[in-house]
């Protein structure tokens, strides 16, 4: 067994390593039209998967995989699978809002220099988890903790990333040979970008606003919506 290690200490970043974290979230976006056509260096590429794979992850069992997409003929599959899904997707909308629907571009497949899927091994670490036992979803958790993980990275190196959710898992599975016990998680698409939105592009384009923080942060039980307090 490993010796224990001694704790390092902890506490505040600086003022402008905390600005720049903040900054990260706060401009962050989901990219779909933007992308340059400026390749992505494989060692720019593995900063963000580090990133990815420093994620939390319940029972420390790390149950990502990444599958690396630069084959045109991939991408091209990836995108028929999105359009026909997209196409069932606009009828599933009310009539009034299906030509704003239509009208957005939901995805960057093809222009995207680099396509990313991240998976679940929910396999990884056993049949018994630390953490896992009594939630079994606890791993999907995790995994979306590596694609954020990934997404302010990216912010930071001045990559966008767009994520792709409109496709039937059963294509995606087909598409990249994904075994039964591997989950596709996030399908996303990355690339150098010139330009962001200053605000999410669904806010832009008129299709939702940001909720209110207050409508949404309750006091010890659901609906107590009286402030927290100090």
């Amino acid at each position: 067994m490993q010796p224990p290690e001694t704790p390092a200490p902890a506490g505040p970043f600086s003022q402008s390593e905390q600005d720049a974290v903040y900054r990260a979230i706060f401009t962050r976006r989901d990219v779909r039209s933007q992308f340059t056509d400026r390749p992505v260096s494989n060692a720019l590429l593995m900063r963000l998967l580090t990133a990815a794979h420093h994620a939390p992850s319940v029972g420390f069992m790390q149950p990502w995989n990444f599958i690396v997409i630069r084959s045109a003929a991939v991408k091209a599959q990836v995108q028929d699978a999105f359009s026909r899904a997209n196409a069932e997707a606009v009828g599933m909308f009310p009539e009034d809002r299906r030509p704003l629907y239509s009208a957005l571009k939901l995805e960057g497949i093809a222009t995207a220099p680099v396509n990313l899927c991240i998976t679940c091994d929910r396999t990884r670490g056993g049949k018994v988890v630390l953490g896992r036992t009594h939630n079994r979803d606890m791993d999907i958790y995790s995994t979306v903790c590596a694609v954020q993980n990934l997404w302010l990275a990216a912010r930071a190196e001045g990559l966008g990333v767009g994520w792709v959710s409109i496709f039937h898992e059963g294509d995606m599975r087909m598409i990249l040979n994904l075994p039964d016990h591997v989950v596709p998680v996030a399908y996303l698409c990355i690339g150098h970008v010139d330009s962001l939105y200053q605000t999410p592009e669904l806010q832009a384009k008129g299709w939702q606003d940001r909720l209110s923080l207050e409508d949404l942060v309750f006091a010890d039980r659901w609906g107590n919506a009286k402030a927290p307090q100090d």
